[in-house]
């Protein structure tokens, strides 16, 4: 039920994520019955009618109360325990499903994933993991907008968790993690920033130093790790250069198709939602203005993670650093 476009966008993005990941594959619609049953039928009757068979593998479970992008996260976690985010999570932390993916209250998400899902041992705070487009692969960013603020050791916490993600579902066997910040220099940026240098540079990840702003775009690094103000200001910035820059040549007479071939990457629907790391599960979190093919790749996303086993590698690594420092 989250989102701009519910429940329309999220039960076409299951149909077409049916249509392309393993037979074997099941897929809970969670919310308002009354409103996904007739929405599905026409859906199938209408625009995919070849996915027909795909129905055989959707079901739905009833949550009738709804989270809206308005409500504060933990009142609407307690005011409202029939809705879908709160049901929808209980089925994943109860192991009736794998893996949870919403495009609803972010806010909320996090929350009721915190709560529902507990922390891994040694994590303090989630991370939303966004990946970036540069000029050479895509990049992973975190924190992309849950904590505002953040110690050096929860900074480190991410990159750990950021190292995971890029080693697990991107192929990197030895993730490069950069830390944002104003200057290349050690000593440069606020106190968190540089006493999170020390400690990474004490680890064993592989971390390649500061990075700047202008140095995420060159895609040198696998992971950039920085607090959540930092992170969600560059995610919309992110999000806003293409639109502009798209505009831009279009006036200046360059070829609509070979812009949108050239523009793919920057496309959040390419890409379809951000995992919540630190969570002792799969919590995907979507745009709000997800369409169906956004929440189609969302939910290949989670398949990703979970097949990986993305969540018990994440738990090992972070017990193997807790011992470490023991």
């Amino acid at each position: 039920m989250g989102g701009d476009l519910a429940p329309q966008a999220p039960i076409a993005g299951a149909l077409l994520a049916l249509a392309e990941t393993d037979p074997a594959h099941t897929i809970h619609l969670v919310g308002r019955r009354e409103l996904i049953a007739p929405t599905l039928d026409e859906l199938v009757r209408t625009e995919f009618s070849h996915l027909q068979s795909a129905c055989d593998r959707l079901s739905i479970v009833d949550a009738p109360d709804v989270i809206e992008m308005s409500d504060r996260p933990t009142a609407a976690i307690r005011g409202k325990p029939n809705s879908s985010m709160v049901v929808g999570l209980k089925l994943h932390a109860s192991g009736t499903c794998d893996a949870f993916v919403s495009a609803g209250n972010t806010g909320a998400q996090m929350a009721a994933s915190v709560f529902l899902l507990k922390l891994h041992h040694g994590v303090t705070r989630p991370a939303i993991a966004a990946l970036f487009p540069t000029a050479r692969k895509p990049v992973v960013v975190l924190d992309a907008g849950a904590n505002v603020d953040c110690s050096a050791e929860e900074l480190t916490q991410f990159a750990r968790l950021g190292s995971v993600y890029a080693h697990d579902i991107l192929g990197r066997p030895d993730p490069i993690v950069g830390l944002l910040s104003i200057g290349e220099e050690p000593e440069k940026g606020n106190a968190a920033v540089k006493e999170a240098h020390r400690l990474l540079e004490q680890s064993d990840l592989h971390f390649g130093g500061n990075v700047e702003g202008r140095d995420i775009l060159a895609g040198e690094t696998d992971v950039v790790v920085c607090d959540g103000f930092v992170g969600n200001v560059l995610l919309k910035f992110y999000e806003s250069v293409a639109p502009l820059l798209f505009a831009l040549l279009r006036k200046a007479g360059v070829d609509k198709a070979l812009l949108e071939q050239g523009f793919t990457s920057f496309d959040y629907s390419e890409t379809g939602g951000a995992p919540l790391l630190g969570v002792n599960g799969y919590s995907i979190i979507c745009h709000g203005k997800s369409s169906p093919r956004a929440i189609k790749n969302a939910i290949k996303v989670a398949v990703r993670a979970v097949e990986s086993r993305m969540n018990e590698h994440i738990g090992h690594r972070l017990d193997l650093s807790t011992s470490e420092h023991a």
